[in-house]
């Protein structure tokens, strides 16, 4: 297809990783009428598409060969890297004027590696990186920000329609996954803040329940971590964003740091709560760290009862 051509329901399209995002993404856009060629090194969460009407594919390669567009939601540089420039990939079996949207959380350097080898291929790359957890992708209430050729990203925008509330064209390729990292800074800062919050709240002796109902109602707290607080009051971390992706994000957003010589140490201070967190093993939510931090709370000496 052209660069600016229009996406409609005659477009046919791939999707390439079923995870805990990019299963409830695909299924919205299935739903939406578009002809869809899906694959997932997890055959079962390919076949559960299937049964909604997908194709299943054996292969990046058989999807890439028969689809106009390939999207693909993965968990890190390395697996987005091995999709479209490894053998039997993306790269080597898309046809000409095959147009891609990759929505994994990577680093902006990546996606501009992917960026100049496929427009020696004539195909075209947006980076179109997702805001939301599984809650509102399953409501296709996301927020998406993407880089690229504008043109493309315009033509695109009824796939956007079908999974997200709103998006935002950022600039050159790697800027819808440079604002990812930035907005996943304040959502990893602000996590850890609330966890802070709660566990001074029950070194104060504040009654638990009447702490987190409160603190929700706040308006120093975001509209992205007041159900988290709802679940946590409940010790429910059943995960939505697991602490292992929020591990990863961290980690690309302090190599960017790195890279541009910006201090971040706040940032640097959640981490590595974060990264203790996710060394535990579970699949837990990234909120878990609310409970780290309560536990912490109850080992330290008893503060004065709040009046």
């Amino acid at each position: 297809m052209l660069p600016d051509e229009k996406v409609t329901t005659l477009t046919k399209l791939g999707f390439i990783g079923l995870g805990f995002l990019g299963s409830r993404i695909a299924r919205r856009i299935l739903a939406a009428g578009f002809p869809m060629v899906v694959y997932d090194t997890d055959i079962d969460k390919a076949k559960a598409l299937g049964a909604l009407g997908a194709t299943v594919a054996k292969g990046p390669a058989e999807l890439a060969a028969v689809v106009d567009i390939v999207l693909s939601c993965l968990p890190s540089d390395a697996a987005v890297e091995a999709v479209y420039l490894g053998d039997g990939g993306v790269f080597q079996n898309a046809r000409s004027g095959t147009r891609i949207i990759e929505m994994s959380t990577i680093a902006p350097e990546t996606i501009q590696h992917l960026h100049e080898a496929a427009r020696r291929r004539d195909i075209t790359v947006l980076d179109v990186a997702v805001s939301g957890s599984t809650p509102a992708a399953e409501a296709g209430a996301l927020t998406l920000f993407g880089g690229g050729e504008r043109k493309a990203f315009e033509a695109s925008t009824p796939i956007f329609a079908a999974v997200a509330k709103q998006w935002f064209f950022m600039g050159r390729s790697g800027s819808g996954s440079a604002m990812k990292l930035v907005v996943n800074t304040l959502l990893g800062l602000g996590m850890q803040a609330v966890a802070e919050a709660v566990a001074l709240g029950h070194a104060l002796n504040l009654p638990r329940d009447l702490l987190f109902e409160t603190l929700a109602k706040t308006a120093v707290i975001a509209p992205a971590l007041a159900g988290k607080i709802a679940s946590a009051k409940h010790d429910d971390y059943t995960p939505q964003f697991p602490v292992r992706l929020m591990h990863k994000d961290f980690q690309l957003v302090l190599a960017a740091a790195a890279h541009a010589g910006l201090d971040m140490p706040a940032t640097q201070a959640a981490a590595v709560i974060n990264a203790t967190e996710a060394a535990s093993g579970g699949e837990e939510d990234f909120s878990a760290v609310i409970r780290r931090m309560e536990h912490q709370a109850e080992f330290a000496p008893a503060g004065p009862t709040a009046a």
